[in-house]
């Protein structure tokens, strides 16, 4: 089911539209657990081992968040998918990091819809699991965008016309394909 709606405005959902939702959220982070371990390994220098460790912690609290949407999803009589989304790779440090950062950001703007879903159905204690998700989720946005040397997103390339892609190219004087980021 497309996650189509405004900012400002939360689409009615059903239950069973929920679940739906729910297991879209689910094949993200089992994503963002595949990612995190392959770009964690994949990193390499002295300059990047940090964010490498970063990444390996990422992958656990992915595994954290994957259960927990799993088991309500399984709470509101649905089976979760054990699909993931694909993930992208390059040989390029500056690239995994902007695809983690480029997930991270579109997770993050689901993760907001959502709780309002949840909360319009009254499926309260749901909405506070996906809050406490979404916590760690900024804090993983934070990390890769400073990484990357630039500014933290504040939602996909809306009606600020923000994008990663825009951002990471600001801040490596305009190519957004360079293969190291300023300091």
């Amino acid at each position: 089911m497309m996650d189509t709606m405004s900012s400002n405005h939360v689409q009615d959902v059903t239950h069973e539209e929920l679940i739906a939702l729910l297991n879209e959220d689910l094949a993200g982070e089992y994503q963002a657990i595949v990612s995190a371990v392959v770009y964690s390994q994949a990193l390499k220098g002295p300059q990047y081992m940090n964010i490498a460790a970063e990444l390996e912690l990422h992958a656990a609290e992915a595994l954290s968040h994957a259960l927990i949407i799993a088991g309500q999803i399984d709470y509101l009589g649905g089976m979760p998918l054990a699909v993931a989304k694909p993930v992208q790779t390059s040989s390029e440090v500056t690239d995994m990091l902007r695809f983690d950062l480029e997930n991270k950001t579109e997770t993050i703007t689901r993760y907001r819809k959502r709780v309002r879903q949840c909360e319009a159905l009254g499926e309260y204690a749901l909405a506070e699991q996906v809050r406490d998700i979404l916590v760690q989720e900024q804090d993983h946005q934070i990390a890769l965008a400073s990484a990357l040397g630039i500014p933290v997103p504040r939602g996909n390339s809306g009606p600020t016309g923000w994008s990663v892609e825009g951002a990471l190219a600001s801040a490596l004087g305009g190519n957004p394909h360079a293969t190291q980021v300023q300091s």
